[in-house]
């Protein structure tokens, strides 16, 4: 029986404190209070003695995604023309460990998978049989921890002004802005813009980089910087053509973010921020961060001479969380914007489509568009990116459920383009029991460029329904 118990606990811990840093420690920040709703189904973890500073916490997250995709000209899916493709995929499995082996050190692990449908994201099974089968389940964090000034003192258990950490590995304690540290199971919208990470899946595993670490409080400014080794890249420039990603001198990179906390302070028990608490408590963080990596990207300005250039990504966000009214009705207000300015090296410029389905039309005859096939859109690059979210929670009306309509909007102004392009998301979310389940519809309109001109030449659409579970 308690082995049944042990393996109950693994799967059900909720991820409150081991994937979402903005969760409310009870015990060390008491200037940030929490609604309680009796129907909330709460955090589980395994002490280790009787005093509780040595334990495990283990959580599960699992978010699949249904999708109606109107596909960008010029896409074959399976090999057939589509303009439109429905399918389901899973967008993120994720199974998280983490311990305080002393009161000082603890350890911090998550594994998982992404972005697998019925044609990518495949591991093993993909083949002459079939594509998207079998994904490779990899660690996206793995990195230890030593608490040099702890947000408690242990002596007393009373929290302490200020706090500092230390720690290397596999991590995501990144740099830029709130939205660069993002919690997966506390957004506002359907999902992350993906922008937010400068060098996703390019000179990082997945936002993450392999490095050291500080991160704490001074009084009400929280910070995190990092020096890490960025993963190596070695695409190849084209004579006369634009800077891609090779950092082939392998110099390190240099990342921080911190935001000064106007009225309720967060816990960081973890890397991530959290986009969305249901506006239960009034929040205001100004923050701002930078990465920086010299040499990160080459250009080739004449056959067989290369140009390095410096990749500096600097951004400044607001964000805010408002109860709106009658305290009993629990509405509220969130509120998110932020700018990024990104320097690539000359109109560096990357495409990006979440679980594309398509490959390219080779027989298409049509204006085709610079994204290319599938939901490919323009993800990034040198220029400049805006982008504003909100969202509302409706009043009480239930004690499961909770409704929240929420809208995005992203301005993209990049070097290599001849147009601004206009992004929009609007969507609905359904929360039962908190946040551990989530039901959310979103569409999506992205516009798309002519790769002749490079202007925007028509818009496609995408709909998506999430289904989260956070246990």
């Amino acid at each position: 029986m308690d082995k049944i118990r042990l393996i109950f606990l693994f799967f059900a811990f909720h991820l409150s404190y081991a994937q979402d840093s903005v969760a409310i420690d009870r015990k060390e920040e008491k200037t940030f209070p929490e609604r309680h709703n009796p129907l909330d189904i709460g955090e589980l973890k395994i002490n280790l003695n009787s005093k509780g500073d040595r334990w495990l916490r283990f959580g599960i997250n699992s978010q699949i995604w249904l999708r109606n995709i109107e596909n960008n000209l010029g896409t074959l899916v399976n090999g057939i023309p589509q303009e439109q493709t429905a399918d389901v995929g899973i967008r993120r499995m994720r199974l998280v460990l983490q311990s305080q082996v002393t009161p000082f050190y603890s350890v911090f692990l998550q594994m998982g998978i992404n972005n697998q449908t019925f044609i990518s994201g495949g591991g093993n099974g993909t083949g002459a049989n079939g594509a998207g089968k079998k994904p490779s389940l990899f660690f996206h964090d793995a990195y230890n921890e030593l608490a040099v000034i702890p947000r408690v003192n242990f002596n007393t258990g009373k929290p302490n002004e200020n706090s500092l950490y230390i720690g290397a590995g596999l991590h995501s304690w990144n740099g830029v802005s709130r939205l660069t540290n993002a919690s997966t199971t506390k957004f506002l919208a359907a999902d992350l813009p993906i922008f937010n990470f400068p060098t996703i899946e390019i000179a990082d595993q997945f936002a993450r980089q392999m490095g050291v670490f500080v991160h704490g409080d001074f009084k009400r400014v929280n910070y995190r910087f990092s020096v890490n080794k960025p993963f190596a890249t070695s695409n190849a420039p084209q004579v006369g053509g634009i800077a891609v990603d090779n950092n082939r001198s392998g110099k390190l990179s240099y990342a921080g973010y911190a935001y000064y906390q106007f009225f309720a302070r967060e816990a960081t028990v973890t890397s991530f921020l959290s986009g969305n608490n249901l506006a239960k408590n009034k929040i205001l963080n100004i923050g701002s961060g930078f990465y920086l990596n010299k040499e990160g990207t080459l250009s080739q300005p004449e056959a067989n001479v290369f140009e390095p250039h410096d990749v500096s990504v600097f951004g400044a966000d607001v964000y805010s969380e408002i109860p709106v009214g009658n305290k009993n009705k629990e509405m509220g207000l969130t509120l998110y914007s932020v700018f990024y300015r990104y320097n690539y090296g000359p109109d560096y410029i990357r495409m990006s489509g979440l679980m594309n389905p398509g490959t390219a039309d080779a027989s298409f005859t049509g204006a085709r568009a610079l994204e290319g096939p599938g939901n490919n859109r323009v993800l990034m690059g040198t220029g400049n990116i805006f982008f504003l979210q909100a969202g509302f929670v409706l009043p009480k009306f239930s004690t499961v459920l909770k409704v929240q309509p929420f809208v995005n909007y992203t301005l993209k102004d990049m070097d290599a383009l001849q147009q601004k392009g206009n992004y929009y998301d609007v969507g609905t979310s359904f929360y039962l029991y908190g946040q551990n389940t989530r039901i959310a519809i979103q569409y999506s309109s992205r516009p798309l460029y002519n790769a002749a001109s490079g202007k925007v030449f028509d818009r496609k659409g995408e709909l998506i329904i999430l289904f989260n579970i956070v246990l």
